[in-house]
């Protein structure tokens, strides 16, 4: 048998073989969300809107709205660790031998429990996100929807959007210039500038210059609606970052809300019981040495 038709997910569906596997929406999570989430979303959206350019504005912000909690859960966590950062320093000099890593873990935990932080607090919801952004990577180039559509100055959305053609290829650049995937390497710039953290001084040149450079030269060569989304997901993030640095998780508010936390009763995790059981058996050995 053989199917001669469009590359669209919704047709190959209908057929009940398995059809719509042959579109690349990525690995098992990343392609899931994309069937159940991104795909049903964006053709909910096209039937009432018949410019894909400001579908792709309206999914961005419904996805930016939708994982807002998980923003702000990593914004908390991030202003808490600012807080107590020169509590975390003393331990530092009060323990500045190896041998004393297992007590300073062991403080720096309690630390932590007395302010409400989890360790993973700050990059877990970060992490919760990457499946959205490798599902958009998959989604954009592979829809058939987008083809021959036009938006702004893209004449095809399912194609780069040149505004320049060098009329040479540069290595690892291409032959033209994408005005979207520039303005997406831009704002990128900004919001890694926005966000940059002095306790990670060492990560700076690889935050703000150098992922805005790799994502400009890999999406130069892709889709204009890929850029495009990028593009708003980062004016919407910084956006949404100055609302909760100014209005939600304030300074003062991070303190009251540790003060408050500090006066609850604590119970040990399993990580902080099994941590003191091998400072405890740390110290056995150690005794047993000087003997």
């Amino acid at each position: 048998d053989f199917y001669l038709g469009p590359n669209d997910y919704r047709t190959l569906k209908s057929y009940d073989l398995n059809y719509e596997k042959i579109i690349p929406l990525g690995g098992w999570l990343v392609g899931w969300f994309s069937r159940l989430v991104i795909i049903p979303c964006f053709d909910f959206l096209g039937k009432f809107i018949s410019n894909y350019g400001l579908v792709i504005l309206l999914m961005t912000l419904l996805i930016k709205l939708l994982i807002s909690p998980l923003t702000i859960k990593s914004y908390k966590s991030s202003a808490k660790m600012q807080v107590i950062k020169p509590e975390v320093d003393k331990l530092n000099q009060k323990y500045p031998d190896q041998k004393d890593a297992m007590k300073k873990q062991q403080a720096t935990m309690e630390l932590y429990q007395k302010a409400g932080i989890s360790p993973m607090g700050g990059c877990l919801p970060m992490l919760l996100q990457m499946p959205i952004l490798f599902a958009m990577f998959r989604f954009f180039p592979a829809s058939i929807d987008l083809r021959q559509q036009k938006f702004l100055w893209a004449d095809d959305l399912s194609a780069y959007d040149s505004i320049w053609n060098f009329g040479v290829n540069v290595p690892l650049l291409g032959d033209h210039l994408s005005l979207f995937a520039l303005l997406m390497a831009v704002t990128m710039f900004f919001y890694s500038k926005m966000t940059d953290d002095p306790n990670m001084a060492g990560m700076k040149f690889m935050s703000v210059w150098m992922m805005p450079i790799m994502m400009f030269f890999i999406c130069n060569n892709l889709s204009a609606a890929l850029s495009y989304y990028y593009l708003l997901s980062n004016i919407f993030t910084m956006a949404q970052t100055w609302y909760i640095r100014k209005f939600v998780v304030t300074e003062d508010r991070v303190r009251a809300e540790m003060v408050a936390n500090a006066n609850k009763p604590k119970q040990k995790s399993k990580w902080q019981q099994r941590l003191e059981e091998a400072q405890r058996m740390q110290e056995q050995m150690q005794k047993n040495s000087r003997r």
